[in-house]
Formats: C-alpha cells, structure tokens, sequence
C-alpha cells in the first residue's frame, strides 16, 4: 500500500466500538437487510454483498435503510423476531472477517417519497387510495411535518404527520434498536436529518410550519431526532452506538432548485452553516455518537446523490467544518477520493471516508487499494443507471419502473451487483470460437464475459482503438471516470490468454470468420434530420471528438442527456449554447436519475442558459437557425455553429440468426446499463 493511503488504514472508535479502517461503507437504497419493497425479511441478497464487501477490507458497513414500517403491509420492524433471529448468525460471520456493521432505519421519506407513475392513481383517488390502504398506505408513506408538496409530484399534497404517529415512530426505533442489539448489530444510524427526509422536513423551517412542540423553534424542529436517539439509548444502554445520518448544508433556494457549487450569493431556506454548527452540538448533547454527513436536499439532490457534474469531494470543506464543531466522529461522503480522504483524516478534518457506489462497481476496490492495484479497481462512473435511476421530468411523477424501484442498488457496470442468482460467470459447457464484431463497450463486454468462461474469443475492432461511441462520450472535462472506465477496459481485455483484439480490421464476410458463435457489437448511426440546410450542422460525436470545432454562439437541437451535456461542456468553455427540445422538459425520459437530470436543469436555469422547450429545428442557415414553437410562430436564433444531438437508430451489420447474436447500440439504443446487462444476457447462454 502506498503511504499516500496509510491513514485510511488507522483504527478509530464509535463510542467504545473500535473500527479496524477509516473506510465506511455507505448506506444505498435498496441494499437493506431487512428488504426494502416487500414485507421484511433477512434479505440474503444483501447480506451475501456485504459480507463480500467485509471479506474484502472495509471497516464499517452501514446497509441501506430499513423503512422502521413495512412499505408494503404496514409490519413495524421489530415484530418479525424471526428476522433477527438469523441476523445474529450473519453477524458473526460479519465480525469474522473483522468489519463492524451498523443498521440504518429510518423514520421514513415525508414530501421525499418517490411516487410512480404506475401508483400516482391511488394518490390522486381517494376511493383507490381507500382500497389499497391494508396493503400500501399511501397517507402513511407521505406523512410529513407539514402540509407540503410532494417533489416527485407537486399537485399531490403530503399530509401532516399526527402526534400519535410520531410518538409511535419513536417507541419502534427504541424496540429494533434493543433487538438489534440482541443480534450482535454493532450499532445502528439514525435515517435521517439528511438529503430532505422525514426527520430533516421536520428540522428545517421552510418544510416545517407547525405550531405544536414538533414545530416552530430550533429544539422543537430538531425534537423528534433528539427524542428518537434518547428511546434507542434508554432502551440499550449509554454505550450502544448511535449515528445519524446528517447534511451539513441543505443547498435549496427553492422547493425543487438547488444551489450549485461554487454559489454564494443565494438565501438558504433550508438548513445554513451557522445553524448546522448548532444543530451538529445539539445532536451530539442528546446522544449520538457519529455525523455520517455530506450535503443536500431532494431539491438540491445533487450535493447528496453527485453525478460526474458535482466536483469530486464535494462536500468536504462544508463536513470538515462541522467536525470543528463536534467531539464525536464525523464521517464524509460524495465523490470522496482516497487519496484526499486520507490526507484530510491524517490532518484530523474528518474522522472517515464515506463510499457508497464504488462498492457497487467493485466490491474488492478497498483490497486492491490494499495491494496497490489501482488500475484494476472498476471506477463508479456517477451515473446512477443501476443503483438509483429514480427520474422526474414535467407531467410525470418518477418515472422509474417497479422492477427497478424493487431492485435499486444493483449496477450499470457489474450485472451481477445485488443479482447474483440472475447474472454469474460459469464455465461454458462447450468451449467455442467466438468472434465479436465491434470494440464499443458492449463488444468489450461481451467478449470479457465469453473469455472468462472459457471460450476462446477474437474481438475486432475496424479502428485504430476500442471503445466505439464511449470515446465520444467520455471526451467532456467533467467525464475524468468515464475515461478511467475505458483504460479500465483496455488493461481487462490484456488478461485473458484466450482473448486476442484485432485493430483495424473491418469485417465484411461473417463466413471468412470460421467461428461456432458471432457477436455483432457494430453500434448504430446518428439521425438526420429532413430539414432544409441540416448538412452545415455537426453530429454531437465528431463535436465530442473535437472532429469539428465550433464558434461562440452554439445552438444545440436535441435536450436529451447528450445534448444537455454538450450544452454545459460548451459553457464550461466560455462558449453561448442555446438548447431547442420538441419535448416540455429537458432530459424527459425514463432512467436519467433526478440527481443528474437536476443538476443540469439547475445549472442552465441558474446561468441564464437560452433553452427553448416545445421548439422544433425548421432550418439551418449561415449564422442562424429557423426554429418554430409549439403553435407553429416561427423565429430566427442566431449561430455561429449547430450541433446535432437528436438520437440514433441501430445499425447491425448482419441480421440476427441462430449463430449470430446482436448486443449493445446495434440491438437497441440506450445507456451503459441496457448496452453492458445486454451482453451479460447473451453471453451467459452460449
């Protein structure tokens, strides 16, 4: 290990509980052990991925939350016995490998909770809400300090939470604690003054408008948090370890608009530092013994959930002042990196690195870390397409599927993260020659899941280099793990003896390439668009590969991902870009997460980016483009370049047969998740 790293590697204690590494694995949706979407239960699931995770040098594992009463049937916790039952031996295999584990729990989600598309009728209709009510309480899941919008849908109004549910909620806290404890659960972590959930609507002012002892002044805003930690310490003893996940800052100027890096000059209506630093000690008075702390809100999520936007370590400065604050140890996530991580915990800024989705693309990073094998770690790309794709765009709720909202924390990069009964490597029953035409990610994919079980594989790639489209993708500044992930690719595909790459070798006859299995990965092709003039525009990938430079005043046409990100990269340079979309929102589609979506939305709005929505591309011209709205008035948008950015249709290079198999953007456009699962479904059957 390079000394660079040796203060992530230092003991540290939680009250009297002694942690081996300053390494904390964070807490996902999704990953609780107790289930999450489903009446609970020990989730083995979950408990084999951390128990992977504890084998593999973490120090603290703190698994997702566990709603304190079930989403689905309304059971509390603490009255399936039987689930702690077989805790108590996982526990001991958890402390064999040395780690410690705390169980989150969390009071629940208010105005937070992600309504569906698929379940905003039950919302809206008091008869089906009625109806539905024994099985998913809806008025339940959205109670909240206070009458409040929800973010996921604002016409819906959260109803206020009553006395007797808090003091409920309080009493069930105190009950799982006690039996956790029984089990050999190290600790557990409050959920949540933190990211805008129930107990941070309650702490802060522009969420909270109650006028009884739950409402009004700091304490009585901060009670119900207080009062949870001192029934858990009551209930288990002074010395039971008790964190509470917490947010340092809010970062809001609105409901639903964040303030972004960097910004000073806004009024914070939710949580600001010189409260924080109150809040941090009042917290520490009443009991608890650690800060597992970032920043943000559901309105701001993007401090809490980073997408490859948000700077790395970007929530550092703000958790490193709250630590000044404190005596107890204070724990910082988001974007954090080692390297920093360590030299902020060896200057005594922070007590712990706090990592959350690396451990979903690579469950053996803190071992390889160990054994300086850096380049073999598979980086988190920020991108949030497995783990958390939660997306919301106008007139819809959360677009997010029920499969995916049952299975959150699963990984665009590693199928096999939280689903290893569906996606495994086994050794083929017959081993074959299989050729793979094409060296995008979905070609390197599949050719790294042929040769790890045994077949013997020829890639090839008609360029000079690998990656295909990727490399477009990954070309923006912002976009430093997405070149990681490529070289990441690159040194994987050198491993395998049974693995040989061909550049720049284009394959035109499937006969002349004597092979049991073909794997055509040949990417797909850029719409035109039939308007007048489209030939002076430039394609987003020959913008991305600097194939075509741009002048200053740039219209974008297309406010998808891609061209959004376009859009902020020009920015980023000091360039004029202009969006026109045909659609109502920017980025409306299904499977872009709310945090990366919002971030962009916010940043355009915030700098006075030009973006019109509802417009339609009518005409190119020299140093303009003829755009028309929605009730069909048309106008001229001055520029100096247009970039295209409308989307892409497949372009196999040979129709699907029974020997020939197609994967990645030539089967069907989509995202590193759709192109990377796709190859797992193909390869695993040959």
């Amino acid at each position: 290990m390079k000394q660079t790293y040796e203060a992530l590697f230092t003991p540290w204690k939680i009250g009297k509980v002694e942690i081996k590494n300053r390494i904390v694995l964070c807490p996902m949706g999704g990953t609780s052990l107790f289930g999450w979407m489903e009446p609970n239960h020990f989730d083995k699931e979950a408990a084999n991925f951390f128990l992977e995770r504890a084998r593999n040098n973490v120090g603290l594992i703190i698994p997702g939350i566990a709603p304190i009463r079930d989403t689905i049937g309304g059971r509390w916790l603490y009255q399936n016995k039987k689930m702690f039952r077989e805790l108590k031996p996982y526990m001991e295999e958890i402390h064999q490998t040395g780690a410690k584990l705390f169980v989150q729990i969390t009071a629940g989600m208010g105005r937070s909770w992600g309504i569906s598309d698929q379940v905003l009728p039950l919302h809206k209709n008091p008869v089906l809400r009625t109806l539905a009510k024994p099985i998913l309480d809806t008025n339940y899941q959205l109670a909240s300090p206070s009458p409040l919008p929800s973010r996921w849908a604002p016409e819906i109004t959260c109803p206020q939470m009553t006395v007797p549910q808090i003091e409920e909620i309080i009493e069930a806290f105190a009950k799982t604690a006690v039996l956790c404890k029984e089990a050999g659960v190290d600790g557990v972590e409050v959920h949540a003054v933190h990211e805008g959930y129930l107990l941070d609507q309650f702490a802060m002012k522009y969420t909270n408008h109650r006028t009884d002892a739950y409402g009004g002044n700091f304490e009585n805003r901060y009670r119900f948090a207080v009062e949870i930690v001192k029934a858990i310490k009551a209930a288990c003893g002074a010395d039971y370890p008790v964190s509470v996940r917490y947010s340092a800052v809010s970062k809001v100027k609105d409901f639903c608009y964040g303030a972004l890096p960097g910004e000073t000059d806004y009024t914070e209506i939710g949580r600001d530092m010189q409260e924080s630093e109150k809040a941090a000690r009042y917290l520490q008075e009443a009991g608890y013994d650690m800060l597992n702390a970032d920043n943000g809100t559901y309105d701001s999520w993007y401090w809490a959930h980073p997408p490859m936007y948000m700077p790395q370590n970007c929530n550092l400065e703000d958790v490193a002042h709250i630590k000044s604050c404190v005596d107890i140890p204070v724990v910082c996530a988001g974007r954090m990196e080692p390297d920093v991580a360590a030299q902020a915990i060896a200057e005594g800024r922070i007590d712990a690195m706090g990592v959350a989705r690396q451990f979903l693309a690579d469950g053996e990073w803190v071992t390889k870390l160990l054994e300086d094998r850096m380049e073999d770690i598979r980086p988190c790309i920020c991108c949030h397409n497995g783990c958390f794709n939660l997306s919301h765009h106008k007139g819809h709720a959360n677009t997010q599927t029920l499969p995916d909202t049952r299975g959150m924390a699963r990984c665009a990069l590693d199928p096999r993260t939280m689903q290893t009964k569906k996606y495994r490597i086994t050794p083929a029953d017959r081993k074959k020659n299989i050729a793979v035409i094409g060296g995008g990610i979905g070609g390197m994919e599949s050719a790294l899941v042929c040769a790890q079980r045994g077949h013997t594989v020829t890639l090839y790639e008609k360029t000079g280099s690998l990656g295909g489209v990727f490399v477009a993708a990954a070309a923006p500044s912002f976009k430093e793990k997405d070149r990681e992930l490529l070289a990441w690719y690159a040194r994987e595909l050198t491993k395998y003896p049974n693995l040989t790459v061909k550049l720049n070798t284009e394959v035109t006859d499937l006969d002349a390439l004597q092979a049991d299995e073909i794997i055509v990965a040949s990417g797909a092709k850029a719409v035109n668009l039939p308007v007048p003039g489209a030939e002076k525009g430039i394609q987003a990938v020959d913008y991305l590969l600097g194939r075509a430079p741009v002048g200053e005043k740039v219209v974008i046409v297309g406010g998808g991902l891609t061209g959004c990100e376009i859009a902020y990269d020009l920015y980023l340079q000091g360039k004029q870009p202009t969006i026109v979309e045909m659609k109502d929102d920017l980025i409306a589609v299904t499977g872009v997460c709310l945090a990366n979506a919002s971030y962009l939305r916010d940043f355009f709005k915030t700098n006075q980016v030009p973006v019109c929505l509802e417009t339609s591309l009518k005409e190119i011209r020299d140093g303009s483009v003829v755009v028309a709205d929605k009730n069909g008035a048309t106008r001229e948008i001055p520029a100096d370049s247009v970039i295209l950015s409308v989307g892409y249709r497949p372009a196999p290079m040979a129709p699907k047969s029974r020997c020939v198999h197609i994967v990645g953007d030539a089967h069907k456009v989509g995202n590193l998740r759709t192109v990377i699962w796709r190859a797992w479904d193909v390869c695993m059957k040959l």
